[in-house]
Parts: C-alpha cells; sequence; structure tokens
C-alpha cells in the first residue's frame, strides 16, 4: 500500500480537546467506511486514526482527533500537521468496515471521539436512503463532549429510520437522556439483539464488556464489528 502525501485543507477545533482535520490527498485514497488511515511520523511509526467521512466525489478524508492534556501520541500528529501543513499517510486499513450484504437493521455504538468511525458508517447508510432502520448511541463525558449533538439531533428530526440516542456520563442538571455506559443503553432498549449488524469504536474494556452483554442479548458475534476485536 503505498505511501500517500495530503496536504491539510482545514484544521478546525470542534471542543476543547477534538480537532477536525480535512486532508486533501495527492492521490486516489481506496476505503470502506469504517476503516481507518494511518498517519506516518517515521519508519516505525505509524499512527492510526479512524477515517470520519464515507468516500467522496472530491476524495477528501476527514479525522476527528482527541488530543486532550497529556495525549502527545495525538497531539504530536496535530502539531505535525500545522506546522508542516502536510502529511504522510497510507490506508484505507481495518476490517470492520460497512458490510453491505442485504437489508438489515444496524446499531452504531461509539465512545467519544470513537464516533468519527461510525460516522463514517452512518453517511453511507444515510446516502443509500435505506429503508432498514439505523440506531446510533454516543456516549460522552458531558453534552459539550458531544460536539455532533446538534447535526445529529437535527438529523433524527428528518430522517425517518435513523434514530440518534445520545448517552452522558456526567449529565448537567436537567438532562433528560441516558447516563451512564453507552453500550447499557442499547441492552435497556432492545429485547434482542439477533436481527442487527452492530458496529463498535472507543475504549477497549468498553468493546470487551460490550462483545459479551450483546452476545447474551442474542447478537451473533459475526455481526459484531469493532477494530478492538482485533486485539482484545
Amino acid at each position: 500500500m503505498p505511501d500517500i502525501v495530503c496536504k491539510i485543507e482545514s484544521i478546525e477545533p470542534l471542543t476543547s480537546v477534538v480537532s477536525k482535520i480535512v486532508l486533501n490527498p495527492q492521490q486516489q485514497v481506496t476505503f470502506k467506511p469504517g476503516q481507518y488511515l494511518r498517519v506516518i511520523m517515521g519508519p516505525e511509526d505509524k499512527r492510526p486514526f479512524s477515517i470520519a467521512n464515507a468516500p467522496l466525489d472530491n476524495n477528501l478524508l476527514e479525522l476527528h482527533i482527541g488530543a486532550g492534556p497529556g495525549n502527545t501520541y495525538a497531539s504530536e500528529v496535530l502539531d505535525k500537521m500545522s506546522e508542516d501543513q502536510q502529511i504522510i499517510i497510507d490506508g484505507g486499513h481495518g476490517k470492520a468496515f460497512l458490510r453491505e450484504i442485504g437489508p438489515r437493521p444496524t446499531i452504531l455504538l461509539a465512545g467519544g471521539t470513537g464516533f468519527s468511525y461510525t460516522h463514517s458508517i452512518l453517511q453511507k447508510l444515510i446516502g443509500q436512503n435505506s429503508h432498514e432502520p439505523i440506531f446510533l448511541y454516543w456516549g460522552t463525558r458531558t453534552l459539550e463532549d458531544m460536539y455532533a449533538y446538534e447535526e445529529l439531533m437535527e438529523l433524527h428530526a428528518n430522517h425517518k429510520h435513523f434514530n440518534f440516542v445520545p448517552v452522558l456520563d456526567q449529565p448537567h442538571d436537567g438532562w433528560k437522556g441516558k447516563t451512564g455506559w453507552v453500550h447499557k443503553a442499547v441492552l435497556e432498549d432492545f429485547v434482542s439483539l439477533e436481527p442487527y449488524h452492530v458496529y463498535v469504536a472507543g475504549r477497549f474494556e468498553m468493546a470487551g464488556v460490550a462483545k459479551e452483554d450483546f452476545h447474551n442479548k442474542g447478537l451473533m458475534l459475526e455481526h459484531l464489528y469493532g477494530d478492538a476485536y482485533e486485539f482484545i
């Protein structure tokens, strides 16, 4: 897989610690929704980030990079992008891409910036005008961390097959939505997960517990996808 030079189209803050980066590859990048690219910082230093958009005719790539205090792994990448105004990548990588094997209801489950993975898949599903239900459960610490909240609420209101369920770990006063572990919100809402395809992105601890709990709820493990499952 060849290395590809990407010009930096824009770097935009989404929250105090998360940035949206738009890359303009100088060669065609082939990937499937749900795959990731690797930013090449050195010969033995290749750092993976989910591609946050579905494949586009303009070949642009979108990343959502969280670089909070102490996260040098991500902040070094952002600094290099800002200073050099270009970056070298390879991709797409990953086996947790969207399966297009006939109509089937879909659950997308994201923790934090794992939303970028689910956003790519969501864009593709919405663009297909599928009549199958799509559920997105996104868990963040606070509502302020849920940087696409308004966009998703609007999509929820305007697309009858899409359901957005935000889940907060530290809800503000007056919050009437779901709280706690995001995967437990799914368990509360479904009698059985047997009919669904489920795509998961977030911390390994959450992904591991979700796998067991979802299987106990009827999900066939061959219909559960997430890059974390290659490592746990």
